[in-house]
């Protein structure tokens, strides 16, 4: 293979692509990136094993052929590069000569036939949604990180479903102490989509998110156990997770209980400076809800204490309630609207926020034991 490529056609892709290729797994060829030509492109590969990237770019083809190269090394190869014009050659037993008259590399690759299939996704139903609703709603759900130290699906996914006669997409996340929902409508709707919900990898999801620069839309399917984004070009796979999510509709009903409306900046600065005073041991503050005023206070044994209040719409009977405040500033990180309103109810219930205008989406959030 003999090919030129522009410096500044790749050096975006290469960037986006090695939250992929920095994953460890069991094949080292995994940390590698696959270019190999197509008709007047080239094409380059990338997986993790659990999620794929395939795109096509344009490029002068003086050779046809394939090449597996480091993903990390390429990167910075092209970063670099003085010029922008960059040759990759192909030579003998997969070495790999990059450069230019007056600057080369010869690179050690891998064997092209060793780097795993990624499954062809012709003959696919695809839906269109906005890039930039799609990237939010990926926000929203990804605040709640998954763990590698546990297999639970529910905790390390997304659960994907379409609700409302096939009109609205939805997308919940939890991790058993919080939980985020985020709807899509579409007047195109989601018709055979899916048949049931299914859980979608978050690191999977992050990866995507890389992609969308928020103008005009994406398509997404489903086929068998893998969920797909396409792009223009560039499509991504990833690998459903098996299991069963857990059932979350009652917990966002509003009960009996308080609706309060605070200033989303002033909450957000308030619980900023309480935090301060937590830790991996004490992570807690909390909540007093008595007559017109909201008290926030966090007590560290090791570093201090601290108080602050405002005030509130609030005629209920005095309610003590103990939060992890991280949870409240991501959710509130997201919320685009002025205001919020929090629902709660007693000590031991949930407090659920939504921004005042938009009801798309919604968090909540368990209280502490103290």
């Amino acid at each position: 293979m003999h090919i030129k490529i522009n410096k500044s056609d790749f050096l975006d892709i290469l960037a986006k692509v090695q939250g992929l290729t920095g994953r460890k797994s069991n094949l080292a060829i995994t940390e590698n990136v696959l270019i190999k030509t197509k008709d007047e492109y080239i094409q380059l590969l990338v997986t993790d094993l659990e999620s794929g990237f395939e795109g096509f770019y344009a490029a002068t083809i003086e050779s046809e052929g394939a090449v597996v190269i480091n993903s990390r090394k390429f990167y910075e190869i092209v970063r670099e590069f003085p010029s922008e014009e960059i040759w990759i050659q192909e030579i003998e037993n997969h070495w790999i000569k990059i450069g230019n008259q007056k600057v080369q590399y010869h690179i050690v690759g891998m064997n092209p036939e060793d780097f795993p299939e990624i499954p062809s996704m012709d003959s696919l139903s695809l839906f269109e949604i906005d890039q930039g609703a799609f990237s939010k709603m990926i926000e929203k759900t990804v605040i709640i990180s998954g763990s590698s130290d546990d297999k639970r699906p529910q905790i390390n996914g997304v659960f994907f479903e379409v609700i409302e006669g096939d009109r609205i997409l939805r997308m919940v996340s939890t991790d058993g102490s919080r939980l985020c929902l985020v709807d899509y409508a579409s007047d195109k709707g989601f018709s055979g989509l899916m048949e049931k919900g299914l859980i979608i990898p978050k690191k999977g999801l992050s990866e995507v998110a890389k992609f969308l620069d928020g103008e005009g839309t994406v398509k997404i399917g489903v086929k068998e156990n893998k969920f797909i984004v396409k792009k223009g070009r560039e499509t991504i796979v990833i690998r459903l997770l098996e299991g069963a999510f857990p059932k979350y509709q009652d917990i966002i009903v509003k009960g009996n209980g308080h609706l309060i409306t605070l200033d989303r900046k002033i909450f957000f600065s308030m619980l900023r400076r309480m935090s301060i005073l937590s830790s991996e041991t004490y992570k807690s503050v909390l909540f007093t809800f008595d007559e017109n005023i909201l008290i926030i206070s966090a007590t560290n044994p090791d570093i201090g204490e601290s108080k602050e209040e405002m005030s509130i719409d609030f005629g209920g009977d005095k309610t003590e309630m103990a939060f992890n405040p991280k949870f409240f500033i991501d959710t509130l990180n997201v919320i685009e609207d002025e205001a919020v309103i929090l629902f709660v109810s007693s000590a031991d219930k949930p407090c659920l926020i939504e921004g005042k205008e938009n009801k798309n989406f919604i968090s909540v959030i368990m209280p502490m034991k103290v």
